[in-house]
């Protein structure tokens, strides 16, 4: 594996960039700033680029400037885990409640993700999410108290899917651990320690109760439900996409009342 020295050396290379023009781009750094701690002297880019010798944070800084680049991307380029910032973070223990405010998204990326998001993202019907969605973070398994699945999927409940509402209401997102995909026919003392399924059917998905008998998937609802149960032949008219692992759900709104005038 290359080391971020020579990763690094090759950028300046592309740029056609001499030491003595890092240098005293990096003297017109520290000048702005008021510092001379972001000066990169030729020895020691010399150092950086062919000893391994790790830059400090200003002439991180000064090199990220110099041949624009992302901080976060040369981190990483020197071994930093920033995807497991979080997930580290609760080695520390906590004695509070309190915000976790670790992002590593530069502002624009995550500015740019949300606008995306608002145009095509549509919770009318219930559905797989993609792999990028970024809503699968290993921090939802953490805070829900669930081994993380060793494949997961993200999927979404409906606004028109209230099948297993109360249980899982409508924009519910559930974490589908994507290895599971055997209908279990018993383990559980209650419907609420049943196993759910989140299936792909023909005409879309669905998130439901499930039972396998002589080839065919009945998708059960919930019993508060007014949705019926649905029979598929299996394999052919359905595929169990995998088992629910967790789940989080909006919080319920309360009824509005009027008073009396």
């Amino acid at each position: 594996m290359e080391s971020p020295g020579i990763s690094l050396k090759k950028i300046r290379e592309k740029l056609n960039l001499r030491y003595r023009d890092v240098e005293a781009a990096s003297h017109e750094i520290a000048r702005r700033r008021g510092s001379d701690d972001y000066v990169i002297a030729l020895s020691r880019l010399a150092d950086i680029e062919n000893k391994g010798t790790l830059p400090t944070l200003y002439r991180l800084y000064s090199l990220c400037a110099i041949y624009r680049l992302n901080p976060l991307d040369v981190l990483r380029r020197y071994g930093l885990p920033l995807n497991h910032l979080e997930e580290d973070s609760l080695l520390s223990p906590s004695r509070s409640t309190n915000l976790l405010s670790m992002d590593a998204t530069p502002a624009a990326l995550k500015e740019e993700s949300v606008a995306k998001d608002r145009e095509e993202f549509d919770v009318s019907f219930t559905r797989v999410l993609p792999r990028d969605s970024g809503v699968d973070g290993w921090l939802t398994y953490a805070l829900l108290g669930v081994p993380k699945p060793r494949s997961i999927r993200v999927g979404i409940v409906g606004e028109r899917d209230d099948a297993m509402s109360p249980l899982l209401p409508p924009r519910s997102l559930v974490l589908i651990d994507d290895s599971r995909k055997k209908i279990a026919r018993s383990g559980w003392r209650n419907l609420a320690e049943r196993p759910i399924y989140f299936l792909e059917t023909r005409n879309g998905f669905m998130c439901r109760w499930c039972s396998f008998e002589d080839g065919e998937i009945m998708a059960l609802p919930h019993p508060s439900s007014t949705a019926a149960p649905q029979c598929f032949s299996n394999p052919g008219e359905v595929d169990v996409v995998g088992e629910v692992a967790a789940v989080a759900m909006p919080r319920l709104q309360a009824p509005q009342f009027r008073t009396r005038s």
